[in-house]
Formats: C-alpha cells, sequence, structure tokens
C-alpha cells in the first residue's frame, strides 16, 4: 500500500472557472496581481500562482457563477486591501443586515473581518483578517 501524503507534499490547488480566459487573467493578474504560471497557459486557461498554492484559470462557456465563495484571501490588513482594491475598480459586495462598515467590511462577533467582492465573472470571492 503506497503512502497517502497530501498533508504534507500535496500542493493545494482551486479551480476557477470563467466564460473568457482573457477577461478573467486581466482580473487575477492585473487586479488582484498574481503572477501566471509561465508555461502553464494552453486552450482552455492557464494556472496562477498563490500563496501556497496554485489557481487554475479554466475557460467554461456555459459557466453560470455560484453565489457562494470559491476563493477567499486571509490578509493582514483588511481596510488596506479594500482601499488597493477598490483603487483598481473592484466593488465590494454589501449584504442587507450583516452589520458592514461603509468600505464593505463586516466584523464578526470573534473579532474576524470579513469583506466580500467578485471577480470579472460574477465568481463571489472573500477577505478576512484574523482577530
Amino acid at each position: 500500500m503506497s503512502k497517502l501524503d497530501l498533508a504534507t507534499s500535496g500542493k493545494p490547488v482551486t479551480y476557477v472557472y470563467v466564460t473568457d480566459v482573457d477577461r478573467g487573467l486581466a482580473f487575477y493578474r492585473d487586479t488582484l496581481g498574481l503572477s501566471v504560471v509561465e508555461g502553464s497557459a494552453d486552450p482552455y486557461g492557464c494556472f496562477l500562482d498563490l500563496p501556497g498554492g496554485l489557481l487554475r484559470l479554466t475557460k467554461m462557456g456555459d459557466h453560470q457563477p455560484s453565489p457562494h465563495p470559491v476563493l477567499g484571501f486571509e490578509v493582514a490588513d483588511i481596510a488596506g486591501t479594500v482601499a488597493g482594491l477598490r483603487g483598481r475598480g473592484v466593488t465590494m459586495d454589501m449584504f442587507e443586515g450583516f452589520g458592514q462598515d461603509a468600505d464593505g467590511v463586516a466584523t464578526m462577533p470573534d473579532g474576524m473581518k470579513l469583506a466580500f467582492f467578485k471577480d470579472a465573472d460574477g465568481n463571489a470571492l472573500t477577505l478576512s483578517q484574523p482577530a
């Protein structure tokens, strides 16, 4: 029986589906600042570097985005990150009754802060800052 070592050597890969790879790439590379993995492009998409993992941007012509987050980023300064994203044209999602401040940041009872936004295809993304 072979050893299953996902917890020690498996590199996480998240898949984000888009209807237009060029538009998706412009968002993830140019707006969010992720780097394309050299030589990873193919007719269906490409890989981008994530801290500790990879993001596979994949074309799916009939993709319908989920209202639930597909990718999140834990950050040290959520207010600064939100301001930086807004400066790049990103709009934070606002949810009635969620207790968000004017910038779209919600503080959870345990002190964690959350903010929500969408990519160019409407895929839900999150920012979080631990308490």
